[in-house]
């Protein structure tokens, strides 16, 4: 079936695995409140739960993929990995810094 709006739309990017590993780091980046657009005051909690899952596919992506990959998509998967392993890792101190403050700043204004 074919949109009547599809030449006014947003060209839909091959199926590559590149856009794959592309496409799943930058959802994970979203889910560690690593990308938000809006307001600060409106930005949503980090969901680590979805982005520890999206780590784990990727991960299982690599096992799965040995071997079958060119250089270039394996280094693009690994980069991705090495990356979203120590962002994560980040992203929950970050948060647990800011639970851990915000007990303090509560009784501080009382």
């Amino acid at each position: 079936m074919v949109d009547a709006m599809s030449d006014q739309q947003i060209p839909i990017p091959p199926a590559t695995f590149e856009f794959l590993v592309i496409s799943m780091k930058t959802q994970t980046e979203y889910h560690l409140g690593l990308l938000y657009f809006g307001e600060e005051k409106d930005r949503p909690e980090p969901d680590f739960r979805i982005a520890r899952h999206n780590v784990d596919l990727l991960a299982m992506l690599q096992e799965k993929t040995r071997g079958n990959c060119t250089q270039e998509e394996q280094r693009l998967l690994d980069n991705a990995l090495t990356e979203l392993r120590f962002r994560f890792v980040q992203a929950m101190e970050q948060h647990h810094k800011k639970a851990a403050e915000a007990p303090a700043e509560e009784k501080a204004s009382e």
